[in-house]
């Protein structure tokens, strides 16, 4: 056992030696359960700045809190710690969870207290297993297998978080904070439960290319499906979805409606306008462009941040649903974030991307294997990727062609294209 891995241990069982002198038989037996498992990673630093006293203390508080809870509802406590009202001190704000465990929770949690301002200094998250009686009492708590990430047993696996920050000022900034924590787990857990009826909703959207109208060029249909499928390949992660009918309003133009019982995960009905307010906003070429029967796919990004995950505004992917003579009824709206592996992937091998590049490639008329030809292809690989999926060709060509010159006479150049959303 190394250094560091010695000390937790060692500090771990001081923790439980002073349960045991402190605590009913009990207490101190699920406290000796789950100790280690709970401060497992704990670093040294972390360690060294926490008597036994006080981790055993934010220890009681957090089984205190797990102590009653509903199944599909999080538990959650925002406080500051004090010798005299908790036993127990930290010099930071402390926010304990108790949550069915499920992907996510700690990002989006980490995103919304950094959203509000605050600085993270400690994340304790260990994975246990709860047995709990009809109303919610826990009948016991026990680690889960780390060596395996196996289950321990069959109980359900709930996610307890520790989490400490900045020392709160007012109750203004715990309610906020305590507000917008819960808001964040709801829009986790939304999506996470939906997510395998969202994923078949693609599969479905795929489906009907199989039939889509004789009057769209095959190839475009083929990409398009292509596309879709390299999605449902772990290539986004699906957070909302809903099937919206395209419909003209009272003075001839276009809307679109919201098909009722279609929304999934973020974008389930919960809070969601009918008539899409946001799309009656959009410019006359956004809305033109949606009921245009080409492009079959809008890929963009969506005027919401995204609260799951990761920072930054979720991705949006439109599908475009249509009657037999090829006019446009609708669309399959999803939105969620592109992954890892997505923007990582070779432009030659990303369906849209590929066809894209090859016809900028082709236009520009570069010898094979020259030095301009070397150069335009390393700008389109290294091109930002949300921008190459929205950039119109005709944008991509020019900049791609100036960025190339810069590399011959290097000078100060700006590139513009304007976004039709």
């Amino acid at each position: 056992m190394n250094a560091p891995a010695q000390a937790l241990h060692d500090r771990v069982a001081a923790v439980v030696a002073l349960s045991a002198s402190r605590l009913p038989a009990a207490r101190h037996k699920l406290v000796e359960g789950v100790a280690h498992e709970y401060f497992a990673r704990l670093d040294a630093e972390d360690l060294a700045e926490r008597t036994p006293e006080d981790l055993l203390g934010a220890l009681l508080s957090h089984l205190q809190l797990g102590q009653s809870r509903q199944r599909g509802k999080p538990n959650i406590r925002i406080f500051s710690p004090t010798s005299s009202e908790d036993g127990w001190w930290s010099k930071h704000s402390v926010i304990q969870i108790v949550n069915d465990d499920m992907p996510f929770l700690v990002d989006s949690t980490s995103l919304e207290i950094n959203r509000q301002g605050q600085t993270l200094h400690l994340i304790v998250h260990p994975i246990l297993q709860a047995v709990r009686d009809a109303d919610g009492q826990l009948q016991s708590l026990t680690p889960r297998n780390r060596a395996s990430d196996a289950p321990a047993s069959d109980a359900p696996r709930e996610s307890w978080m520790h989490i400490e920050i900045d020392r709160l000022l007012d109750d203004a900034q715990r309610d906020a904070l305590a507000a917008g924590v819960e808001g964040v787990l709801a829009d986790v857990r939304a999506g996470v439960r939906d997510w395998h009826q969202m994923l078949t909703q693609l599969q479905q959207a795929i489906a009907e290319l199989d039939h889509a109208p004789a009057t769209l060029p095959k190839d475009v249909v083929d990409e398009s499906r292509a596309f879709l499928q390299w999605l449902a390949d772990d290539h986004m992660t699906l957070l909302g979805y809903r099937q919206q009918d395209l419909v003209r309003d009272a003075k001839g133009e276009v809307a679109l409606r919201m098909v009722a019982g279609s929304g999934l995960g973020l974008l389930d009905e919960a809070g969601n306008e009918a008539v899409s307010a946001t799309f009656s906003a959009l410019p006359s070429q956004a809305r033109e462009l949606a009921a245009a029967p080409l492009p079959m796919l809008v890929v963009t990004k969506s005027n919401t941040r995204s609260t799951v995950h990761r920072a930054g505004y979720t991705d949006y992917v439109g599908i475009k649903r249509y009657n037999a003579q090829g006019e446009v009824i609708g669309e399959h709206r999803f939105i969620g974030l592109f992954t890892s592996t997505a923007y990582s992937a070779r432009v030659a091998e990303t369906p849209l991307l590929r066809g894209k590049v090859g016809a900028i490639e082709r236009r520009a008329g570069l010898p094979p294997g020259g030095h301009l030809a070397k150069a335009l292809d390393h700008v389109l690989e290294t091109y930002p990727r949300d921008d190459l999926f929205q950039i119109p060709d005709e944008d991509l060509y020019e900049t791609a062609l100036g960025i190339v010159a810069l590399g011959e006479r290097q000078r100060l150049r700006l590139f513009v294209w304007r976004d039709p959303f």
